[in-house]
């Protein structure tokens, strides 16, 4: 069961206002995941732009910071 968090929401709730704030749909997100999966399997040097691996970290982030809410 999602636990409420200081404001109310729960983490589902955060999760889908992260997903419609930062990417606009739930696609856009999952698509972002999807590059950080190659990432890792496929990261050398010039492999992806500077600015590809920026976002992935940032939705990387921002889902951790929003699952961590409901510890």
């Amino acid at each position: 069961m999602e636990q409420g968090t200081a404001k109310g929401n729960t983490q589902g709730e955060l999760v889908s206002q992260l997903i419609e704030e930062s990417y606009g749909t739930p696609a856009a997100l999952a698509q972002q995941l999807e590059l950080a999966l190659e990432m890792l399997f496929y990261l050398e040097e010039d492999s992806f732009s500077k600015k590809e691996v920026q976002g992935v970290v940032s939705a990387l982030r921002g889902v951790c910071g929003v699952l961590r809410m409901g510890e």
